[in-house]
């Protein structure tokens, strides 16, 4: 009791002296007098117990809310069967500014129904009725991939197509190897962006053959370094134009439920003039049975990633045009032949061949095992015959495991940071 006592007292402020407290009585305080103050510093403790409580309650429902607020975002939407008058509207009748993009097909930024959207317009290669288009775009509206740029609805008009995707802040890929304006510099400069992009278009492109859960396995057919969005800051990719081939009418695997129906070839007379200028439209990454016959299919889709694959490593476009003095003539180069020559060629090893050709704007720092294989992983998808190309579910589980080495592989050559160097006189 007495060292209690003590305690307490101790515990207890010391009282400010005053003429009337003369005696010892007088300066102790009862019991009465203490149970007062250790019911305040009780409550004060309660008070900030419960007002810390609450700050922690609102802080996790407000996480929570944002969290499910960009879950519900990142949901696919119910397709859209926009008016013309909105499409105009957005565009101000047309007449707004295009936006930069590298397709042939005209385009605007603009803000439909409250969103960021781009609208690109496109020929219809047949007719198509509303109650068709809305089928047709709830197939491929369900398919949702983080590497797939989602489309968000159309509008017919006459013989145009107005698709609305979703925008995404970055630059197309061809834009960000080759800036004529600037041909030393790239955003794309160390190893593990470029690595990154592989495995994202591979695995987005996999999605797109193999997990969208469609009755008819679909076809991107424009698979182009000009179709892949670089995304910012972080430097992934994302794959545009998914579903225009179905929903224009333009592809032979267009997502209807009877399997029996099989559509005009590209290649058919009937076929519209517009559908040829497309067809044309992405040589360079059309493979040799594409060229012959216009009917595209998931193996043409692997050889034209195998030539964007190509792309992203040597920074070079499909076909480049060199003048030769001797013949006084062009002669073309692809990208193809200069990468069988770095992996197959003669005349020196294969790591200084791989140098020589790797874009030099990586300053020569990259895994050149890695490059090995990503490369004779490339020339596998390009194969002249369809039968020996991977599909897409193989290609994106080898990339995968390349992309875990170069991580392996960038931690050890990462310069370290725990210390400094200071090179000043002491």
């Amino acid at each position: 009791m007495c060292k209690s006592k003590m305690a307490v007292q101790a515990s207890q402020p010391t009282p400010t002296p005053s003429r009337r407290s003369t005696t010892s009585t007088q300066t102790k305080p009862s019991s009465s007098s203490r149970a007062p103050q250790h019911s305040s510093s009780s409550t004060n403790t309660s008070s900030s117990s419960a007002s810390s409580y609450r700050l922690d309650t609102s802080v996790a429902t407000t996480s929570a809310l944002s969290s499910l607020t960009s879950f519900r975002n990142s949901l696919p939407e119910n397709p859209h069967i926009y008016s013309f008058s909105e499409i105009r509207a957005a565009t101000n009748n047309f007449l707004a500014k295009r936006f930069s993009s590298t397709s042939s097909s005209p385009s605007w930024r603009a803000t439909l129904r409250g969103k960021q959207v781009v609208i690109f317009q496109r020929n219809l290669s047949r007719l198509i009725q509303n109650s068709e288009l809305k089928t047709m775009l709830s197939t491929v509206c369900r398919s949702h991939h983080v590497s797939i740029i989602k489309l968000l609805g159309a509008s017919i008009s006459a013989d145009h197509i107005y698709l609305v995707y979703e925008f995404i802040n970055g630059a197309s890929l061809s834009d960000c190897l080759r800036n004529p304006r600037n041909p030393d510099f790239t955003v794309l400069s160390t190893w593990m962006s470029r690595i990154q992009i592989a495995t994202d278009l591979a695995h987005g492109l996999d999605y797109i053959h193999n997990n969208t859960g469609q009755e008819v396995n679909l076809v991107h057919k424009y698979v182009k370094s000009s179709s892949v969005v670089v995304t910012e800051p972080s430097f992934n990719a994302k794959i545009c134009h998914f579903g225009a081939a179905q929903i224009c009418g333009e592809s032979n695997t267009k997502p209807h439920s009877n399997r029996d129906h099989l559509p005009d070839s590209p290649m058919d007379p009937k076929r519209s003039a517009n559908s040829r200028f497309q067809f044309e439209g992405v040589r360079g990454y059309m493979s040799p049975e594409f060229r012959l016959s216009g009917i595209e299919t998931q193996k043409s889709d692997v050889y034209a990633f195998g030539v964007v694959l190509l792309e992203l490593l040597s920074g070079e476009e499909p076909f480049k045009y060199r003048f030769e003095k001797q013949s006084g003539d062009y002669r073309r180069i692809s990208v193809i032949d200069a990468a069988v020559e770095a992996v197959e060629g003669g005349g020196d090893t294969t790591e200084g061949r791989l140098r020589r050709w790797i874009d030099r704007r990586l300053k020569d720092s990259f895994p050149v095992d890695v490059a090995e294989k990503l490369t004779r992983l490339a020339l596998e998808c390009v194969e002249v015959e369809p039968e020996k190309r991977p599909n897409m579910g193989r290609v994106a589980g080898k990339i995968s495991k390349l992309y875990l080495e170069s991580r392996v592989w960038s931690e050890k050559v990462r310069v370290p940071t725990e210390f400094s160097v200071s090179f000043a006189p002491r």
